[in-house]
């Protein structure tokens, strides 16, 4: 029940809910251009990125695969990937290992 009401917060902000989505939608593809495509060598592996992104697109679209990610978790790492701005300290981020 938690990951509907997630999703209900999502689609129910003040701004346009297609903004968050847009956003989380940017994100996964910049997580794949760096992290997949360019391979930057981070820590992160491309399946790993790949996942997240997928994790990304689950919200965005409210897919039941992201029910388990609170959305307003999912948009800040968003920002911290578009903005190259240490995404590794966000929870959402994988761990490694």
């Amino acid at each position: 029940m938690k990951g509907i009401e997630s999703r209900g917060r999502l689609e129910e902000r003040s701004g346009a809910p297609d903004t968050y989505c847009s956003l989380l939608l940017q994100a996964a593809t910049v997580l794949r251009m760096r992290y997949v495509e360019a391979q930057r060598d981070t820590g992160l592996s491309a399946v790993e990125a790949d996942e997240l992104a997928y994790l990304f697109e689950c919200v965005a679209h409210s897919d039941p695969a992201g029910d388990q990610i609170e959305p307003e978790e999912a948009i800040a790492l968003a920002h911290r990937v578009i903005d190259n701005d240490h995404p590794e300290l966000s929870p959402l981020w994988p761990k490694i290992s």
